[in-house]
């Protein structure tokens, strides 16, 4: 939100107060808090008039530091609130002519204490980011409403990442970004995860906690800052300090929640029956089959909206005229190895059972006159559960454990996105700030049954709408995008957006949600879904099946299929360091490389983990072009090496994509290509790229660990189980180790 009219004049019906010294600052629990009168006072006079701004600088964990701001403390707090689980910092606090200070870890905010006012955090003596005169305001608008505002300096070359999947350029820096759930598509500004967290690459991050409307203007409205208001008497906000842009990440997730392991069977391909497609058993029997006789694994399959009947959504029950026997079903589907899920949503239709129960029980969002809230867009007369009431989240929760009793395993989670102002909320929460917080309770609601019913290690959702501490709850998918090489583009920007936000898993729609797409560009985005965190194909109005495109999409779905599970090794290590630290599978490059300048703009390639570099595909010739960093990187698919850093030109045919090796990696590679969730330490092969003499490289698959060392040109490695059969592999060689063998010798490699 604009306040201002260019440098010099506020826009017409603005007006703004701003601290202009400090009166006093004073030490209690850990706290520094400073009163700012906000205009300076040279006399008693001026001590008579307001308004004043008061501060409070405290820390939840080292290297973090929130800044509370003030203006009247007369109303009643009203929730919802993000839940943060700080682990506790005792700060040092200082006091002299010149600042009052607060440190955390390494970081400090420093107030000055004479002069212009001036707020600047720092770390090992560097000024990270600041706020000075006219930053930090009070700002009633035109209509009299009340803002809180910070600016936040940005130093020269910083770029902003971040603020939650966001499908415009990757760099934040000239974007104005709202933070408010909407269900827009992929397409626009609007976004369905909506996070108030902005990382940079200049050491630090900032997350603004407050769970409403935060306007951000990132270098658009002053363009050395980043701005942002909220419309609220009391606005906190945390820096967070890295010094890397992994760290920033590891310690905002730990205050705001870390994304749960999901298990492994959900990194195989999903398959759904598409939106509004016909089907029934006898189809969806089609599809598996289909798959089973062109050796094409799949690991879940996914009924969506019409296995329920029409405008009865949701009511939980299976649509009897083309499913009379679900139970049976869903155990035949069991008998085939396969999990299953089902769409729901948190809306009840009018002609739903649950709507005049719901009703009955007060389970239903009310309006202010006591009446539920509806109205008919998605469908007729719908109402929204409360999920601020325990007793509607249990009744909730209970209809979803029936499904679970018949053999459901998980649940898309779609919609939650919106959600209205004009109610009242059983727990009295502010309809404001439960806009965006309403997702955060819905998929917990449901992530809660998954843990109850089906134990901590096998609970996963497909979630769409997410905000600050929703990562706890994965898996999130990128909402409606189009089957076009644009929307692709656009999907991938969302997703390294959202990874950036805290989110370690991520999925999209393979070929696209709306339309059908080409055979071309099906076979495209098979490449880059299948080198996603998770993989799903789905469509809205079309089958998604390989064989309905062309045979070449069924050899290509085959190839991607296998190549990730063998994968899996190293993707579920991976996996289990966005649930252990909270950095995500897919990796902007800037995360990897944030001293490399020809990173921080990158949106069209991506670390998968630490060492597989990913460069989509965006055209039906084979034709990319993509940045490689420093050092000699190989290509996993055909061994060919090339050395950075540079920018390089390839065309591809279907059956290839830009998948380059991290020199000085040890990727292991699983002896399975049918199912993602096997012993994926038993016959792994180790395979070693680029290691120099004297490197060093611990490698985990499981409860096994490796080490692979090179000793002049010679690899040797070691197992943590001697009993377990694996293999190492370079350059070439590949020597497998009989079970028992603790060591293994490679001999020289070719120049």
């Amino acid at each position: 939100m604009k306040f201002t009219d260019g440098y010099w004049l506020l826009r017409e019906g603005v007006t703004a107060a701003h601290p202009a010294e400090v009166l006093d600052a004073t030490e209690s629990d850990g706290t520094l808090e400073i009163h700012a009168p906000t205009r300076p006072v040279r006399s008693r006079g001026d001590l008579l008039k307001g308004p004043v701004l008061t501060l409070r600088a405290h820390t939840p964990m080292p290297d973090v530091i929130g800044l509370t701001l003030t203006h009247f403390t007369g109303g009643e707090p009203r929730g919802p609130a993000f839940e943060l689980t700080g682990s506790g910092a005792t700060p040092g606090i200082s006091d002299d002519d010149e600042h009052a200070t607060l440190t955390s870890g390494e970081l400090s905010v420093r107030v000055a204490r004479g002069g212009p006012w001036h707020v600047e955090f720092l770390a090992h003596g560097r000024t990270l980011t600041s706020s000075g005169h006219k930053g930090m305001g009070i700002m009633r608008d035109a209509t009299g409403a009340h803002h809180l505002r910070e600016q936040l300096v940005l130093q020269v070359g910083t770029s902003v990442y971040g603020l939650g999947e966001r499908f415009g350029p990757l760099v934040k820096n000239g974007q104005v970004v709202d933070i408010w759930q909407a269900d827009g598509g992929t397409c626009s500004e609007q976004a369905y995860k909506n996070v108030p967290f902005y990382l940079t690459d200049a050491g630090y991050g900032v997350f603004v906690d407050h769970p409403g409307k935060v306007s951000f203007e990132v270098a658009s409205e002053v363009v050395s800052r980043v701005q942002f208001s909220a419309e609220t008497q009391e606005l906190t906000y945390y820096v967070v300090h890295g010094p890397t842009p992994k760290d920033i990440l590891r310690k905002y997730t730990a205050l705001t929640g870390r994304p749960a392991l999901p298990p492994a069977w959900s990194f195989g391909l999903w398959l759904s029956t598409s939106f509004t497609t016909s089907y029934d058993e006898k189809t969806v029997t089609s599809f598996i089959e289909g798959m089973r006789e062109r050796e094409l694994p799949l690991s879940v399959f996914h009924f969506d909206c019409f296995w329920m009947r029409e405008f009865h959504w949701c009511d939980f029950q299976w649509d009897a005229r083309v499913f009379p026997d679900p139970e049976g079903m869903l155990a035949r589907l069991k008998a085939r190895d396969l999990r299953v899920s089902v769409w729901i949503n948190p809306y009840i239709a009018q002609r739903s059972p649950l709507f005049a129960e719901g009703k009955a029980l007060g389970h239903l969002l009310r309006r202010p006159d006591g009446s539920v809230w509806q109205w008919d867009l998605w469908q007729p007369g719908m109402a929204l559960v409360d999920f601020t009431s325990p007793a509607a989240r249990a009744w909730y929760a209970a209809k979803l454990e029936a499904l679970l009793a018949q053999g459901v395993d998980c649940f898309k989670t779609d919609f939650g996105e919106r959600v209205p102002l004009d109610v009242t909320w059983s727990d009295g929460s502010d309809p404001e700030r439960m806009h965006n917080y309403y997702t955060y309770l819905y998929n917990r609601t449901v992530f809660d049954v998954l843990r109850k019913h089906r134990g901590e290690a096998e609970a996963v959702l497909f979630a769409r709408s997410a905000t600050a501490g929703s990562q706890q709850f994965p898996v999130h998918w990128g909402g409606d995008c189009e089957a076009t090489y644009e929307s692709m583009a656009e999907s991938l920007r969302g997703g390294l957006s959202l990874g950036l936000s805290g989110f370690g898993f991520w999925s999209h729609d393979i070929g696209g949600f709306e339309g059908t797409p080409t055979p071309a560009l099906f076979k495209r985005w098979l490449a880059f879904g299948l080198l996603s965190s998770h993989s799903r194909l789905h469509g809205s109005n079309s089958y998604r099946v390989p064989w309905l495109f062309d045979e070449e999409s069924v050899e290509v779905a085959r190839h991607f299929i296998r190549l990730k599970l063998r994968l899996m090794p190293y993707l579920y290590e991976t996996a289990r360091t966005a649930h252990t630290e909270g950095v995500p599978m897919m990796r902007a490059m800037v995360l990897e490389f944030p001293d490399d300048p020809g990173c921080a703009h990158l949106e069209r390639q991506y670390m998968l983990g630490p060492d597989l570099l990913v460069a989509p595909v965006f055209s039906d010739e084979g034709d990319v072009t993509y940045y490689v960093p420093e050092g000699t990187w190989t290509h996993f698919l055909t061994g060919e090496q090339v050395t950075g850093p540079r920018w390089v030109r390839e065309r591809h045919a279907f059956l290839s994509v830009p998948l380059l090796v991290r020199p000085g990696a040890v990727i292991p590679v699983g002896a399975v290509d049918d199912r993602p969730d096997y012993d994926h330490a038993d016959g792994v092969t180790l395979r070693a790229y680029g290691l120099r003499p004297g490197d060093a490289t611990t490698v985990r698959v499981g409860d096994v660990t490796f080490t692979v060392v090179r000793e002049g040109d010679t690899l040797r490695a070691t197992c943590s189980d001697p009993a377990a059969p694996w293999a190492l592999a370079a350059t070439g060689h590949e020597v497998r180790a009989p079970a028992g063998t603790g060591s293994l010798t490679l001999g020289p490699e070719p120049a």
